[in-house]
């Protein structure tokens, strides 16, 4: 293979959630320019349909359909819907993810943990159980789950997200084993700070976003699309042998704090 066709996504199906914006949005437009017919998942209709309009304003094919990773109806329908227009799916990248929580832990409520959790986890196997059988159908796939850093070291005030992202770590390594023998890799990525809505409140407080940057050596909070070319990465012929494994993009903040000179 040739380093272009190791990166190429040409006529796979992928179904990324969470991708009005930010990082999901991100993905899906790299996907998109790899090859490959993205469809598009997350709550809101009109966010979606105006996201995947962008994509075919630039070349890419683009379906969306509005689901709730909470909902197994709607993640069934999703994938249903994919079938039916692309004819399959052998990408999926779970990006939908949720904190009602800002925090210490002692603080955090039942519910609150269970929606969190709910999204973060369970939605995680939803999205994947829904797509395995077409997987398999299609001679393999590629699984991405999105984690954080807060999965691997704990993140002030965000203690039950932390939990969850832990959670994803461990149920990434499960599926890669079981999976392994249908030619499915199923990896995780851990991003630090991104510039989204979603961490809208770190960075758009002063002394908040004054005090995290103090944790990264590079300085600043990441953009979406500099997490895009791992997700391609992973979901493409180059990652091939790679599963069950977690990829850090965060600026260098799992190395350790800045030294000052």
């Amino acid at each position: 293979m040739t380093i272009q066709q190791l990166f190429d996504l040409s006529g796979k199906v992928a179904l990324i959630t969470g991708a009005s914006r930010g990082i999901g949005e991100a993905i899906a437009v790299a996907y998109a320019q790899a090859g490959a017919k993205v469809v598009l998942a997350s709550r809101k209709q009109a966010d979606l349909d105006a996201a995947a309009e962008r994509i075919r304003a630039a070349g890419g094919e683009a379906l969306s359909v509005a689901a709730h990773t909470g909902d197994p109806a709607a993640i069934a329908a999703a994938v249903e819907s994919a079938t039916f227009t692309y004819g399959g799916i052998d990408i999926v990248v779970n990006n939908a993810a949720t904190n009602p929580h800002f925090g210490p832990m002692m603080t955090a409520e039942e519910s609150q943990w269970d929606k969190i959790l709910d999204v973060n986890v369970k939605g995680y196997f939803r999205v994947v159980k829904a797509c395995v059988e077409s997987m398999k159908s299609r001679g393999g796939g590629k699984v991405i789950n999105m984690a954080s850093v807060a999965g691997l070291e704990p993140e002030p005030m965000m203690g039950v997200y932390s939990v969850s992202k832990a959670a994803v770590l461990m149920l990434t390594k499960v599926l890669a084993v079981e999976l392994a023998p249908f030619n499915i890799q199923v990896n995780a990525i851990a991003p630090g700070f991104v510039k989204t809505k979603f961490s809208s409140v770190l960075w758009q407080t002063p002394e908040i976003n004054e005090a995290l940057l103090k944790l990264i050596p590079q300085r600043r909070m990441a953009e979406p699309d500099e997490i895009a070319g791992l997700a391609v990465y992973l979901a493409s012929p180059a990652s091939s042998f790679v599963t069950g494994s977690t990829f850090s993009i965060d600026g260098g903040q799992l190395v350790g704090t800045p030294i000052e000179f």
